[in-house]
């Protein structure tokens, strides 16, 4: 049992016996309260001090009884208090208090279920970005690297709803199941589509055929390690330049060059525009590889024409800083307007 419930159940019997021990002295020896108030309390304290008042016999069995009781559960209260005190529990408590605000405070984030192998990667990854997200991990040997990474953590099982609630599932953007059990990955997935129906839920599938099961339970997307990691060797043999593209191009590691998605907002001014009027490559030098439509359709080197929507996504390819403006590009009204009548008074001028 925890050691601050033991301790509040002591402190309840003490209270008990406080009450009981004076009703006791004034239904005995006729005694006032405050009377029998403090010699109850000395009594249970065994300071040594003489009766208030001569007592009876009945009175004296009474005061035994009450000795033989206050001595026990004092000494389970110094007990409680002393593991609590060298264990670090209040420590813990405060600590754990912090967490749950900040578990609170959370909204549109990701709750990762299961910290693996694959769970640190992604937590390292999220991390990087950065991208408010939760962990959730029911075994205690994981906690400590948790602790020791500063992620934000939750112990418990996440099959069950009231873990994923505690979560803040209903406010959460995203979940990502990776724990190592498959059953336990469609028992998740199946939970927490049923808590939050809008939930976008990425799940790990590691056996054949579990994809479909997956995708049955609630899951929006499922990918196999497996699958991917062979497909991924097999084409560092058959296409080497390809594959360290990829690798350069996706990897944050490297400075030079990255790929990137950038949303386009509903009340974005360069909606309507097309790429050229836009003027993002000239702008920014940004290589605008793809768009994915708001409808879900995805366009491959897109042509200069093509007209740009509210909720299409970029897919765009270029150094660090040229997509950091164009990120702010596209979040600043003003600068968009700018822009876009800059670029169509020199397309009117050609």
């Amino acid at each position: 049992m925890d050691p601050i419930r033991h301790l509040k159940i002591s402190m309840a019997v003490l209270l008990a016996l406080v009450t009981l021990g004076a009703t006791g002295y004034m239904t005995i020896e006729g005694w006032s309260f405050l009377d029998s108030l403090y010699m109850t309390v000395i009594t249970l304290g065994t300071v040594g001090f003489r009766e208030v008042h001569d007592l009876s016999s009945y009175g004296k069995i009474f005061t035994i009884t009450l000795i033989v009781f206050g001595v026990s559960v004092l000494g389970y209260i110094v007990g409680s208090l002393a593991q609590i005190m060298f264990e670090g529990q209040i420590q813990r408590i405060i600590g754990r208090k912090k967490v749950e605000k900040k578990i609170d405070s959370l909204k549109d984030h990701y709750i990762i279920c299961g910290f693996g192998r694959i769970g640190q990667l992604i937590c390292k990854e999220f991390s990087a970005k950065p991208i408010p997200f939760l962990v959730i991990e029911k075994h205690p040997e994981a906690h400590e690297k948790l602790h020791h990474e500063e992620y934000l953590h939750l112990r418990g099982d996440a099959t069950e709803d009231e873990t994923l609630l505690r979560a803040g599932i209903k406010r959460a953007k995203g979940l990502i199941s990776v724990v190592t059990s498959d059953t336990e990955n469609v028992y998740i997935t199946l939970t927490a589509r049923g808590l939050n129906p809008d939930l976008f839920i990425l799940a790990r599938s590691g056996e054949e055929g579990s994809e479909i099961k997956l995708r049955r339970a609630g899951a929006n997307k499922v990918i196999s390690p497996y699958v991917i990691g062979g497909s991924r060797m097999a084409q560092a043999i058959l296409r080497p330049n390809v594959v360290d593209f990829i690798e350069i191009a996706t990897g944050h590691e490297h400075l030079e060059l990255q790929m990137e998605e950038i949303l386009i907002p509903e009340t974005s001014a360069f909606v309507g525009e097309n790429l050229v009027s836009s003027g993002f490559r000239k702008e920014t030098g940004v290589i605008i590889v793809g768009i994915k439509k708001v409808h879900g359709k995805m366009v491959f080197n897109p042509e200069s024409h093509s007209k740009i929507e509210g909720g299409d996504t970029l897919i765009v390819l270029g150094d660090p800083s040229a997509i950091q403006k164009l990120e702010e590009l596209v979040s600043c009204t003003s600068c968009a307007s700018d822009i876009i009548n800059k670029h169509k008074t020199e397309h009117q001028r050609v």
